[in-house]
């Protein structure tokens, strides 16, 4: 079953690169817990619009997203966490963006947003979507209704409805 506005965002744990270098972990619940989080999902790093447009929109209005009362932009992809750093970096998320690792695809299966690209050799990976999360309740969500499309879970889409 697909999350949807009004759910509780299921816990979990994701990874992200450490200051070390390292993978270190985190939990849903620390990430959403007393703040509002906007969470963008895609199918894959250093896939064209995923590189091109999905991120460059939210690293480029993360000053107007953190003006509304955000807390944290995150990027979560079915990757690991020596992708998504090096691909944090290719992107200059910095500390504009957090770039999150789900590996194994588990929380993505959790919300329900999971696609199945192995006919592209991909496997399973991410739908491309946005949420706003309000103390771990989703309070808006855009959802794509295909892999290379950007109407409805975009920085602009986002901003839109904060």
């Amino acid at each position: 079953m697909t999350i949807k506005v009004g759910d509780k965002v299921p816990a979990g744990k994701v990874k992200y690169m450490g200051a070390d270098g390292k993978p270190a972990e985190l939990s849903t619940d620390d990430l959403f817990k007393g703040k509002k989080v906007v969470l963008f999902g895609l199918p894959g790093a250093f896939t064209p619009t995923c590189s091109a447009k999905h991120v460059p929109g939210f690293v480029q209005q993360a000053g107007a997203l953190k003006a509304k009362g955000v807390a944290t932009i995150a990027c979560i992809s079915v990757n690991d966490a020596f992708v998504m750093g090096a691909w944090g970096k290719d992107q200059g998320s910095g500390d504009k963006v957090m770039m999150l690792a789900d590996g194994s695809a588990d929380f993505t299966k959790a919300l329900g947003l999971e696609q199945d690209l192995s006919a592209a050799g991909l496997g399973v990976r991410s739908k491309r979507y946005a949420m706003i999360v309000e103390d771990g309740t989703v309070k808006w969500m855009g959802v794509e209704d295909a892999p290379g499309k950007l109407e409805h879970s975009g920085a602009d889409q986002v901003l839109a409805h904060l």
